[in-house]
């Protein structure tokens, strides 16, 4: 397993050994232990701009998901090197971005602790990596739900 952590927003001061203990346990969990995943962390204006870039939604947003099949324009415009491993080891899931100023606010709204709430996010962004999408059906978006609190649960007691 292979969890590339990218900080580039100044909000807020990362613990980045904590959220790669809760990132390795839900890949374990989703039975991932062979993937590759990056997670990049940015401010509002980066994410209002992907957001409008990758989505045609100019605003901000709180987390971003590109599956790795959909992840080379991400990868180019991130400015680094592509993930992809010609020999197809470690399998590659793809990339999530979190808005963290988002996280901060969407904690103090939610009265969860900024960890709970970065969490949460980095659960919801893995799980669309995986093929959950909340926007296709009731029945996917109920599905999706279960799954994220399951894992979320069991990540919080290990992390």
């Amino acid at each position: 397993m292979t969890i590339h952590l990218k900080n580039h927003q100044r909000s807020k001061k990362l613990n980045l050994r904590r959220i790669t203990r809760a990132l390795a346990a839900a890949l374990s969990l989703l039975g991932q232990e062979g993937a590759e995943l990056s997670v990049l962390f940015v401010g509002s204006s980066k994410m209002k701009h992907l957001n409008e870039h990758f989505r045609g939604i100019p605003k901000e947003t709180d987390v971003l998901s590109f599956p790795m099949e959909d992840a080379q324009a991400f990868t180019a415009y991130a400015s680094r090197p592509t993930l992809h491993d010609s020999s197809g080891t470690p399998h590659l899931l793809g990339d999530i971005v979190i808005s963290i100023p988002r996280t901060i606010e969407q904690a103090r709204d939610y009265r969860a602790s900024f960890y709970e709430e970065l969490f949460r996010l980095l659960i919801h962004g893995l799980l669309h990596l995986l093929g959950y999408d909340h926007e296709e059906s009731r029945y996917q978006k109920v599905k999706m739900e279960k799954k994220e609190k399951e894992i979320l649960h069991a990540v919080a007691r290990l992390a």
